[in-house]
């Protein structure tokens, strides 16, 4: 098995790290974050009455992880000599997973202003699991939203209303609240579960870059007049444009917004990530797909009551 190399980026300066792969002459990106490791394809365990997208299993190093086909899920062809196919090994929403893929290519170090929005025009055959398109040179690189794919695949590993089903009788309210996330199907979700527990006024934007466009827009100096436009931001780190990190380093470093509570909710906080938010002034980070703990940690910012937080 070998392990990717530490990538160090200084938080706050809207880079990040993307491995490009190989399906079926296509090429597609996954942010290095959230790869744990690439390892040469081998034999792989059937799991009986399983998805039919899940190859089976194995076990490396006493971990069992499942493996999913991620060119028979894209509806591309398979590859004509598996040996030398390769398993992209994957850490996030505190899951490993490994995606057959037929070669991985290089890393490619980029600024989230070269990422665009999924145009369905160009890549409407992709259409909802695309959160964005990396521009190197002449190519374009389709970067999948490997949380839907997840989700579809084993949804005991994402984000779900369910989780929050037992809030649902909570007065509602108008409390404003601006969401940045980049993927469609996880703004569903959020969406519909914040106003499950209560919280009706939800402004949700794509990217980093379009919340703080939101925000300056606002024009606001006065904390009484800011509140009646936004109590408190949620963010993803991982968005086009404009990440979470520095998003959350503008809005602090600005005095119309800095005492506006930000709550990081991403699929990649780790002990590292941590500390990254900490350095641009994170006021919370949770781990998707703890839906219960960020509605905990809203209702404690929002009504000041932090007796709940551990």
């Amino acid at each position: 098995m070998i392990k990717k190399k530490e990538i160090l980026l200084e938080v706050g300066t809207n880079e990040l790290e993307i491995m490009e792969f190989i399906i079926d002459g296509r090429s597609f990106g996954i942010n290095v974050a959230k790869v744990f490791s690439i390892m040469k394809y081998e034999e792989i365990t059937p799991v009986p009455h399983s998805n039919k997208y899940v190859e089976g299993i194995f076990k490396p190093r006493n971990q069992i992880i499942t493996v999913l086909d991620l060119a028979a899920y894209l509806h591309l062809n398979p590859s004509e000599d598996s040996e030398r196919d390769i398993l992209i090994i994957t850490n996030f929403n505190t899951n490993h997973t490994a995606f057959h893929v037929h070669s991985v290519e290089t890393i490619h170090r980029i600024s989230w202003d070269d990422m665009e929005k999924p145009d369905e025009t160009i890549h409407g055959d992709m259409d909802g699991i695309t959160t964005g398109i990396a521009r190197i040179g002449e190519k374009l690189i389709t970067i999948l939203d490997f949380e839907k794919i997840m989700a579809e695949l084993n949804p005991s590993h994402s984000v779900r209303v369910e989780n929050v089903s037992h809030l649902a009788d909570r007065p509602r309210n108008q409390i404003p609240i601006l969401l940045a996330e980049d993927s469609p199907f996880l703004k569903k979700v959020l969406l519909d579960a914040l106003h499950k527990v209560g919280y009706m006024n939800v402004l949700c934007v794509g990217t980093g870059k379009e919340a703080w466009n939101v925000l300056n827009n606002m024009r606001q100096t006065e904390l009484d007049t800011l509140e009646e436009h936004v109590r408190l931001i949620i963010t993803d780190i991982e968005m086009p444009e404009m990440d979470g990190h520095t998003l959350c380093k503008l809005i602090k470093n600005d005095r119309r917004f800095k005492h506006v509570p930000v709550i990081i909710f991403s699929s990649l906080i780790d002990e590292d990530m941590k500390k990254k938010g900490r350095t641009v002034g994170a006021d919370a980070q949770i781990s998707k797909p703890e839906i219960k703990n960020l509605v905990t940690y809203i209702d404690a910012f929002i009504f000041g009551d932090d007796s709940t937080i551990n």
